[in-house]
């Protein structure tokens, strides 16, 4: 009798401490993961920033995307001149150290 009850003490311990161990490496991927998003939105607000500084560049239609995982930064909208789009390329090489760099900039000049 007693062999039993500690064969089941110990079956549910083990069990425990596999679902433990499994929620610790759950919460290890999950930090990571985190981490990775909140680095790729810093990279994201430090180029939008800068851009938006520069009064040369008509950032209203700017948009900047980042992806920590690919350590990629894409520039997307529309700029009016050729010099915009090649500033904006340059103030996100500048401030994303590290980041290739994506320029999908449209060149619409305006009316």
């Amino acid at each position: 009798m007693n062999r039993t009850i500690f064969a089941c003490i110990a079956f549910t311990l083990a069990i425990g401490a596999a679902g433990c161990a499994q929620t610790a490496q759950g919460v290890v991927t999950d930090t990571k993961e985190n981490t990775s998003a909140v680095r790729g939105a810093v990279e994201t607000l430090d180029v939008k920033t800068a851009i938006v500084a520069d009064k040369t560049i008509d950032s209203g239609a700017i948009d900047v995307d980042t992806f920590q995982d690919k350590k990629l930064v894409v520039l997307r909208g529309s700029v009016p001149t050729e010099a915009q789009k090649a500033k904006a390329e340059q103030i996100a090489r500048n401030n994303a150290t590290g980041y290739t760099v994506e320029n999908r900039l449209a060149v619409v000049p305006d009316k």
